[in-house]
């Protein structure tokens, strides 16, 4: 099977003299959670930057299906859905439009489009919120638009960054029964959080980012074993001890 996601060799960031990436590599597969982890400016928003094309890198490739953002910008955006750490939304649009105009850029028919958007609403209580404009929306309310935008889209890939900042436990826990749902229908995710308690029970593998280098990865047991580490050590334990010893 293919890879969704292959992040090659990727050395970049915002300076040529500073690089903060540094010959970055790994892929996602289709039905797989993988978790980037990593201290503050370690490089896991530089690195999700890369991905979504609105960084370039110096060096290497990311290909999505395959292909590179260059060879067919349409297609490579089409191929995944994005959920920033800081809702991003149309102040003056509701959350009914929000998620219309999500549909119409991903050319999502009418039918689909109220097929998938009832249950989304009903399952982040915001069923009786559609016609709220977004300025009006609490901080968690506009982090579950964003989410909803994104699982209405149902891509190939999705990558989300810090999901659960503003999130009550409720909502928490319907972003991750989505999440597996869609795992398990073959969707690939690409999740960015410090919440490693929650992530590692829902995570296939774990890239462990510091200082802008990868520095290990797999399933827990595998991340134990670098750290040297028992078996029943926890993933918040196992990271620390990774990232303080390098």
């Amino acid at each position: 099977m293919k890879p969704i996601l292959e992040v090659e060799a990727v050395t970049g960031g915002y300076s040529r003299i500073q690089p903060v990436l540094h010959n970055l590599t790994f892929h996602v597969q289709p039905g797989e959670m993988v978790g980037l982890i990593g201290l503050n400016g370690a490089g896991k928003s530089t690195t999700i930057k890369h991905i979504l094309g609105l960084m370039t890198p110096h060096q290497g490739e990311i290909r999505l299906k395959g292909q590179p953002l260059a060879e067919s910008q349409e297609q490579y955006r089409k191929t995944f859905a994005y959920v920033p750490e800081s809702p991003l939304l149309y102040e003056e649009l509701t959350v009914r439009e929000h998620l219309e105009l999500t549909a119409r850029a991903y050319g999502i028919d009418r039918s689909t489009y109220e097929q998938r958007s009832a249950p989304l609403l009903q399952q982040f209580q915001m069923d009786t919120l559609t016609d709220r404009l977004s300025s009006h929306l609490s901080k968690g309310m506009r982090q579950k638009v964003m989410i909803m935008c994104a699982f209405l889209v149902q891509p190939e890939l999705y990558i989300i960054d810090e999901p659960f900042l503003g999130l009550d436990p409720l909502s928490m826990r319907s972003l991750l029964e989505l999440m597996v749902d869609v795992k398990q229908s073959g969707a690939a995710i690409l999740i960015s959080s410090h919440i490693l308690a929650t992530i590692e029970r829902y995570c296939d593998r774990f890239l462990v980012l510091h200082q802008g280098k990868l520095i290990a990865s797999g399933d827990v047991g595998a991340l134990r074993e670098v750290a040297g580490m028992p078996a029943a050590a926890p993933l918040d334990d196992v990271f620390c001890d990774l990232v303080t010893r390098s």
